[in-house]
């Protein structure tokens, strides 16, 4: 059975969360309660993903700013009519760029659908998106969360979701991937809420810069 949050259900899950987790607890007493962060299912949202791979937020967004400027609606057929100059001047590395065609035309010759993968549990979109060059599990634990609202996903490779959670816990900066798995897995069946809890934290506190917005 595929389970989502929503507007109805979400800050009733960080209730949830709270009752058994006593630092969850303490970021909403600090914070009160985390946005609700959802994007849109379309190829424009997954390119946004892409360039927000290994790079900060707001160098992604002004990348995807740039793009939009230039395509006024970003599509699939109009990406793949863009050279690698114009690419290049809407901030694109070589890299992103592949990776982007590639969507592109996974979509443009209907090997990929994304209203399709909206219907499909957890397991089976990540197998359909991780095929894709440049598609890894960050990008499709974002995915999950944000586009689908999948309720139980820990994006493990997520810089800001794992420092978050070490200050939490107090824990040592060498803490093993295991030993973040395997408190993250109390939080089961909502470790995506409680992701959006620590992002919360993160954002809310003085660990860092800023960031433009998810």
């Amino acid at each position: 059975m595929i389970q989502q949050f929503n507007q109805e259900n979400f800050q009733q899950i960080c209730d949830q969360l709270a009752t058994t987790d006593d630092d969850l607890a303490m970021i909403l007493q600090t914070h009160r309660y985390p946005p609700m962060w959802t994007r849109t299912n379309s190829f424009e949202t997954l390119v946004h993903i892409i360039l927000e791979q290994q790079v900060s937020l707001a160098s992604a967004l002004a990348a995807l700013n740039k793009l939009k400027e230039r395509l006024q609606e970003v599509t699939p057929a109009r990406f793949l009519a863009l050279t690698d100059e114009e690419l290049k001047a809407c901030y694109f590395s070589r890299q992103k760029t592949i990776y982007t065609r590639g969507l592109a035309m996974a979509l443009a010759d209907g090997s990929l659908d994304l209203n399709m993968l909206a219907q499909l549990p957890d397991d089976a979109v990540r197998a359909k998106l991780i095929t894709l060059k440049g598609i890894g599990n960050w990008t499709i634990d974002v995915y999950l969360m944000f586009v689908l609202q999948r309720t139980d996903i820990f994006p493990i490779g997520d810089l800001a979701a794992v420092n978050a959670l070490k200050r939490l816990k107090k824990l040592p900066k060498d803490t093993p991937r295991e030993r973040l798995l395997e408190i993250a897995a109390g939080w089961q069946p909502y470790r995506s809420v409680a992701t959006m809890m620590l992002w919360h934290l993160y954002l809310s506190s003085p660990m860092r810069e800023k960031l433009s917005q998810f």
